[in-house]
């Protein structure tokens, strides 16, 4: 392993499994587009990447329904949706771990930033964090790689080979390699091997053990 000194992560599917939430809210938008959703599972797919895109891409709305649905998604998000969540295991020893080793550490999310800080702070893992960054509710920040370079902008964080990127989708693959740092592509969150074997990481880790591991020594 290189030496790094900086450690960003990604939140859905990375450090917190939102599968409840984020599905029931994307239902509770298509439902006000008279879509209906049988089986909540079939869309976990879209955890991890922007939403807007997700709502045109998977569903083939205009960019006004689909900014339209974004805001219905909120709408349940920001007082249910939210806490429909849970920490994936050893997720705190981790960034523990990370802590003792001397690293700062990072949060890249394609989530809404105001909302993503209160989902650190509802599992109490926001003061590990030297800083959370995520996308702006303006969609100013629409991509992933936009979102990587606001967090290195806000946190002076000049050299990106210093830097390393943790994510479970390709968006995350893709951000890190635009913005000059390598990767870890995660294999317990939403993105299949295929996906993220296609963006050639710079490694490829199946479990937070693991990542304890590769960070151990």
């Amino acid at each position: 392993m290189k030496s790094y000194k900086h450690i960003l992560f990604d939140l859905d599917g990375t450090l917190t499994d939102p599968a409840e939430g984020i599905t029931k809210c994307i239902a509770y938008a298509l439902e006000s587009k008279g879509i209906h959703t049988a089986d909540l599972n079939s869309l976990k797919p879209l955890i991890g990447p922007p939403l807007k895109d997700s709502f045109i891409h998977t569903f083939g709305f205009e960019e006004s329904e689909a900014i339209a649905c974004v805001e219905k998604y909120r709408e349940r998000f920001s007082t249910i949706g939210l806490y429909e969540n849970i920490l994936f295991d050893r997720i705190p020893e981790l960034l523990a771990l990370l802590k003792t080793k001397g690293y700062s550490i990072y949060l890249a999310t394609s989530k809404p930033e105001i909302f993503a800080h209160k989902i650190l702070q509802h599992f109490a893992i926001n003061t590990y964090f030297d800083f959370a960054g995520g996308s702006a509710l303006d969609d100013s920040r629409p991509t992933k790689t936009s979102v990587i370079q606001y967090v290195m902008e806000q946190a002076k964080l000049t050299s990106p080979q210093d830097c390393l990127m943790i994510g479970d989708r390709k968006h995350d693959l893709i951000g890190a390699r635009e913005t000059g740092m390598d990767a870890v592509g995660v294999l317990y969150g939403y993105g299949s091997q295929a996906e993220l074997e296609q963006e050639d990481p710079t490694y490829l880790l199946a479990t937070v053990t693991d990542l304890m591991e590769f960070f151990r020594y």
